[in-house]
């Protein structure tokens, strides 16, 4: 995976080269993915907004998802993963979002959600990509890794042939 610097730059670009702008959605990484967006010079070119919802409260007035789907399901979930995606996208005026819920540690874990579990999910006009990674190492690094990760695969998402501009 590149540098943060060059993987942010290269996100850009292919946000730019569509005319389409990002938002984002948080929880376990408590903003650190926009910054490393805003970090880069330029950026309100293509970053709209983040969101940064960290309590459950949070998800549901600021996302609008449905807190029934957090009690059933729990915050670390791909359902809550992709209604976090899908609440940043329609409250956003974005072509893209992404959206983080995941375990950062040292506690919180489970034996089916155990520390490092992260739920991350895209989200286009096009429709929803959500996958689940498990990242190893101490807090700090759960929250890089999973920024990392969001950022990257966005861009891996967004850099296909036929994309709509």
């Amino acid at each position: 995976m590149p540098a943060l610097p060059a993987l942010t730059a290269k996100l850009a670009t292919i946000l730019q080269k569509n005319g389409w702008r990002m938002a984002t959605a948080e929880s376990c990484t408590g903003g650190l993915i926009a910054a490393a967006c805003t970090d880069l010079a330029g950026s309100s070119q293509w970053f709209e907004r983040g969101f940064v919802t960290y309590s459950n409260a949070a998800k549901t007035e600021l996302l609008g998802v449905d807190a029934q789907l957090i009690e059933r399901h729990g915050a670390v979930s791909e359902q809550v993963a992709q209604a976090m995606a899908q609440g940043a996208l329609a409250r956003s005026p974005v072509q893209a979002a992404l959206a983080v819920t995941g375990v950062a540690g040292p506690g919180g874990g489970s034996a089916g959600k155990p520390v490092g579990t992260v739920w991350f999910a895209w989200a286009t006009p096009a429709g929803v990509t959500c996958e689940q990674r498990r990242f190893g190492g101490d807090r700090a690094a759960v929250r890089q890794a999973a920024m990392a990760h969001a950022l990257a695969r966005l861009a891996d998402l967004l850099d296909l042939p036929g994309l709509p501009a």
